[in-house]
């Protein structure tokens, strides 16, 4: 059974920081890869050794496949950890680190890449006994075949782009009238943003939530489901608070879809973490996509049963079995997860720049992810998360009690940060009911707006 003695994390932020005291707490040593403008970043700082890979832009340092293995080869480091986003779904990257006899801490590539594609995906899927969106089996380029495709999920329909995510080639279509021409942008923008035109139709679901399970497989057949996380809360499909457990799953919901996403994993033989999306709507599940990798909002299911999930990973990379087993899992409370983006609270305008002044909230089952400190330029290069504010309670209004005091304590002056959004969503009363969907936010920041 190998031992990982040193390990390279590539990644940035907060996640970078966040794998590297996971490794010191297992007494594994860390190598950070740093582009130019990360040379001062808290991760390097900390990090028994730093490399850098490259220049700013992404594509040149932390999408730079071989200034990575280089530096793990100069490093000598046993494996890498690919955090999230970058290359932690890159299938290629993955084969190539297990190629160089470098221990990747994560999936299967095999699993990356059926997962990578989302009409792949959702084939698999079904197959697995997962509940799917009623729509096409598969990528879709003939209008005929895409009328009657439509017709009998019935519309709205929606078309997604079969190679990616955030927004990008999804177009809705309300009626027949609309879909060759909805069809042909949303094949182009797909082009242009993922070099890949493929598209495939699903049913469009009036006013879901969004529900994901988190799971951990051992690679052998075994897996477990650490239960569930609600990130409807979303500005452009991209999550801005996270919750779990979330306000509308019953604990017999819980147990009974629990229990067929790890039943799904363990017949897949998948190893490490990863995470089942469903979108939710009058008590019915319908698999949207899996993410093979880490998800940013890991720490409200971490808050709720305990488990550290980043070791865990590291644990499973090493070949060890599952520190658990299915029915020593316990759920207790409730965890609330910020996304504290350097961006105006309103116009989400980027705000990078110097922080002047850093003071982070504590107190007891206060948590804060974050790489800033005073003096810290944040760059304007990448994602603008600059934190995560975490917090637990043993109900879901004691969170919320204690995310209000936490985010009245945190003190980032400089860059404009999205702190004042947060709070304004604890005094509404329908979030403070747990009354939302994934079309909530926007309705709710376009009120505002008015």
């Amino acid at each position: 059974m190998p031992e990982i003695k040193k390990l390279l994390i590539a990644n940035r932020g907060e996640i970078a920081l966040r794998i590297h005291r996971a490794c010191h707490e297992m007494g594994i040593k860390t190598v950070a890869v740093h582009s130019t403008a990360d040379a001062d970043a808290m991760h390097v700082r900390l990090a028994d050794e730093a490399i850098c890979i490259g220049p700013p832009a992404a594509a040149d340092s932390y999408l730079n496949i071989p200034n990575i293995i280089s530096a793990a080869e100069i490093s000598g480091a046993d494996a890498i950890h690919p955090g999230y986003g970058f290359l932690s779904e890159n299938a290629r990257f993955a084969d190539i680190v297990e190629l160089h006899g470098i221990i990747f801490v994560g999936p299967k590539p095999e699993h990356i890449r059926t997962m990578g594609d989302k009409i792949e995906a959702k084939r698999t899927a079904g197959a697995l006994g997962l509940p799917l969106v009623p729509g096409s089996d598969g990528a879709v380029s003939d209008v005929v075949e895409a009328k009657a495709i439509a017709e009998k999920a019935g519309y709205p329909v929606i078309i997604k782009a079969a190679s990616g995510g955030g927004g990008r080639g999804m177009k809705v279509v309300n009626s027949p009238q609309e879909l060759e021409t909805q069809m042909q942008q949303a094949g182009t923008e797909a082009k242009a943003a993922f070099g890949d035109a493929t598209v495939y139709l699903e049913k469009y679901l009036g006013n879901p939530r969004h529900i994901e399970f988190q799971i951990f497989g051992d690679g052998n057949g075994n897996a477990i489901h650490l239960g569930e996380r609600d990130c409807s809360l979303q500005r452009r499909h991209q999550k801005v608070l996270e919750e779990a457990p979330s306000p509308v799953i019953t604990p017999e919901e819980r147990d009974r879809m629990g229990g067929i996403v790890a039943k799904a994993m363990a017949d897949m033989g998948y190893r490490g973490a990863g995470t089942i999306e469903f979108l939710w709507e009058d008590g019915d599940f319908y698999f949207i996509e899996m993410n093979t990798r880490l998800q940013v909002e890991h720490p409200v299911t971490e808050m709720i049963t305990g488990l550290d999930l980043v070791r865990e990973q590291i644990r499973i990379a090493e070949g060890h079995p599952l520190t658990l087993r299915q029915q020593d899992v316990q759920f207790r409370g409730h965890a609330i997860e910020c996304r504290i983006n350097a961006e105006h609270p309103r116009t989400f305008a980027p705000s990078p720049g110097l922080v002047t002044m850093f003071h982070a909230p504590g107190g007891m089952h206060v948590r804060v992810d974050s790489g800033l400190y005073a003096g810290y330029k944040v760059p304007p290069y990448y994602d603008s998360m600059i934190a995560k504010l975490i917090v637990y309670g043993t109900t879901r209004n004691g969170a919320l009690r204690r995310l209000r005091r936490a985010l009245e304590e945190f003190v980032i002056e400089g860059p404009v940060t999205t702190i004042p959004l947060h709070q304004a969503l604890l005094d509404d009363p329908e979030f403070q009911q747990g009354d939302y969907t994934i079309k909530w936010l926007e309705q709710w920041l376009a009120k505002q707006d008015a």
